[in-house]
């Protein structure tokens, strides 16, 4: 679903990504893991065209698209939840859930599936998002990046600051979608995450990322044998 080529970012005269690869295939959850400042939120920022790439390729369905603007993008499949959620805190749920369709026709109907996946967000459809807990607003950040439809899901740290009754939710609801999308097609996820148990549960591939290079990555049942857990807590 998603390829990633040779990719290289700056920001000024700092070498951001250097020569960053790999895939993201449908049906499976990618994880980016690494410490702080090593590049994960960059890498996101790039596959969505909030910040440039100096070199390199970005294909979503075999059609590239690392020229093209992010609301280009969100139209070609990608949906993106950032870190810190960025909902809009003044606008109600539904507002919130709404401003995920502007892609889309007018009148497009919100997706029932989304209050499937996230019930409470239909018992708080009036509600200001500002008014909603940290869990509450990740979830409703979540649904409004996958109300049009997306192919590819970007999720930047979705545990961060979360309560662990949450944090199992939004893991459930992860791996469903990957495994049975919102349409019965199965979405391709690529997940920033520090929480490494988090991480190594819905891993079906992982990229270990230091100074702005992969430096490690293979199949999520081998992160333990592959000492990623050392490799994180060095």
């Amino acid at each position: 679903m998603l390829q990633v080529e040779g990719i290289n970012q700056y920001y000024g005269g700092s070498h951001i990504l250097r020569n960053v690869g790999f895939e993201a295939r449908a049906g499976e959850v990618t994880v980016v893991l690494g410490r702080n400042g090593v590049g994960k939120t960059t890498l996101l920022k790039s596959l969505m065209g909030l910040v440039a790439i100096k070199t390199g390729r970005i294909a979503l369905d075999g059609q590239d698209i690392h020229k093209l603007t992010p609301y280009e993008r969100v139209r070609r499949g990608i949906g993106y939840v950032p870190q810190g959620r960025e909902i809009f805190g003044r606008l109600t749920v539904e507002e919130n859930l709404r401003m995920g369709l502007a892609s889309r026709p007018g009148g497009t109907p919100i997706p029932p599936r989304l209050f499937e996946l996230f019930p409470v967000l239909k018992q708080m459809l009036g509600r200001r998002g500002g008014d909603l807990s940290g869990g509450q607003q990740q979830q409703l950040a979540i649904a409004r990046a996958l109300a049009a439809g997306p192919k590819l899901l970007i999720l930047d740290e979705p545990t961060e600051g979360i309560q662990p009754s949450v944090i199992k939710d939004i893991g459930r609801v992860i791996r469903q979608l990957a495994d049975e999308g919102l349409n019965g097609k199965r979405l391709a996820i690529v997940l920033v995450e520090q929480y490494y148990d988090f991480a190594a549960e819905l891993a079906d591939q992982y990229l270990v990322m230091e100074r702005g290079v992969v430096v490690r990555s293979g199949r999520g049942d081998a992160m333990e044998a592959d000492g990623v857990r050392q490799a994180m807590s060095i």
